[in-house]
């Protein structure tokens, strides 16, 4: 069935501002309110799936419900289990929603409604048989996928217990939920947006001082104090990171593109890698920051054209998005175009939201080039999020060696084209000697 969502665009430039604590939780609590009843019925019903059973153990959690757990619920408690069921659109047209049960001693936050009264029935598994046999599902979705890992989730004991407590009928209609599970991590609603935008300015801001003289004082910083600067700067605002912020650099008269542990000179040309979480959405950003010289006011020409030609790559590829079009596909469009330029190009791009390496279509990977088999096959759907992650390698005739560009800013697909969350590097950061 075709998805009815209608693409959307994003808005102004966001402020850095983050919220507090208790205002963040109110706000993710909210979102996934909104997300369950906007989205989730277009999903199950593209998916052809009218009953969606997740089963999670406590500290196990299948990654698709701990994005359902609500903001005071760090993680399952005993055996959570989860059923959405679609109840379709009446005779006179009216859409009825999902259903949200938990078949569990409470109600789970304020979109899952207790399902399970222990004293009446002390068998869980049977409970879920029950609301099973009254709603007569079609087809009931679980999270098995050999492509998508997030999509995988459901454990093989839980899976045994679940065969073993269904009537032969029920598990018969069991299927993989992966394409509802991948829609589910993939897809934004619009509310979400403006604060998406928020976090990757966060971002922006902490790479922006991490990268200047506020911090680095050249011939004594090293790139590993850096890299403890943006770890603290994330935890002062009581954000999280999803992996330790990594800088390296690249330095005239030496060919590694990527040399770590070293002090900060003039004339390096410093690289940071960083993802930082924020309302359970994810950044990942990867930009450039030259250090000036004594008398140079700014980088040299030939670095300047490779950023250029960074930038140029992203484009070629952001043009090739396509709703249909499958990762496989926009990366051998967008390497051909880039070839075709004289570029040196390496794009390895993915699906962000709820996890940095997020679930949808695999553009790329830095070790392959060609096709990615299952992730890469997956098409693109609107109303998506994407780290346009890539390198491109330029000759500098200042440094009179390769000099490689690496790039990445998180951006959101409306179904017709590509816009940068928060913009783009298109210059250098500067840090003065």
């Amino acid at each position: 069935m075709a998805c009815l969502m209608v693409p959307f665009s994003i808005a102004a430039k966001p402020s850095s501002q983050y919220l507090p604590a208790e205002q963040q939780a109110k706000l993710i609590d909210q979102l996934l309110q909104q997300r369950v009843k906007q989205l989730l019925p277009q999903l199950m019903r593209r998916a052809d799936i009218d009953m969606w059973v997740l089963i999670s153990r406590e500290y196990n959690e299948d990654p698709v419900l701990r994005t359902l757990l609500p903001s005071d619920w760090f993680s399952a408690r005993r055996r959570t289990i989860l059923v959405f069921f679609d109840r379709g659109i009446a005779a006179n047209g009216v859409d009825l929603g999902v259903e949200a049960l938990a078949v569990a001693r409470y109600d789970v936050g304020n979109v899952f409604r207790k399902a399970w009264n222990p004293e009446q029935q002390p068998n869980q598994w049977q409970a879920l048989q029950a609301i099973i046999s009254e709603r007569q599902p079609r087809r009931i979705g679980i999270n098995t996928s050999t492509d998508f890992a997030q999509a995988d989730g459901l454990t093989l004991t839980d899976y045994r217990e679940l065969i073993l407590n269904l009537k032969p009928e029920q598990s018969q209609r069991l299927v993989s939920a992966e394409a509802l599970a991948v829609g589910w991590l993939e897809t934004r609603i619009a509310e979400e947006i403006p604060h998406y935008q928020q976090a990757v300015s966060i971002a922006h801001d902490i790479i922006a001082e991490g990268f200047s003289n506020a911090v680095v004082q050249v011939g004594e910083t090293t790139t590993s104090d850096i890299e403890w600067w943006f770890l603290n700067a994330i935890k002062q605002r009581g954000l999280s990171a999803w992996f330790p912020p990594t800088v390296t650099l690249q330095r005239q008269g030496n060919k590694t593109p990527r040399l770590s542990n070293q002090v900060v000179q003039a004339g390096d040309l410093l690289h940071v890698d960083l993802g930082l979480v924020y309302l359970r959405l994810n950044t990942d950003t990867q930009q450039h920051a030259y250090v000036l010289p004594k008398g140079q006011t700014e980088a040299p020409a030939s670095l300047r054209q490779a950023l250029q030609n960074g930038n140029r790559l992203q484009d070629i590829l952001t043009a090739q998005f396509n709703v249909g079009l499958t990762g496989n596909q926009v990366l051998a469009q967008a390497r051909s175009k880039a070839l075709a330029e004289q570029l040196r190009p390496l794009i390895y791009s993915h699906p962000i939201g709820y996890y940095g390496h997020g679930s949808g279509p695999t553009i790329g990977m830095w070790d392959n080039q060609a096709d990615t088999k299952g992730t890469g096959d997956y098409p693109l759907f609107a109303n998506t999020a994407y780290s346009i992650e890539l390198s491109n390698t330029t000759y500098s005739e200042s440094w009179q060696q390769d000099v490689v560009i690496m790039l990445e800013e998180d951006a959101f697909f409306d179904g017709e084209r590509v816009q940068y969350l928060n913009g783009r590097q298109q210059a250098f950061h500067l840090i003065r000697e």
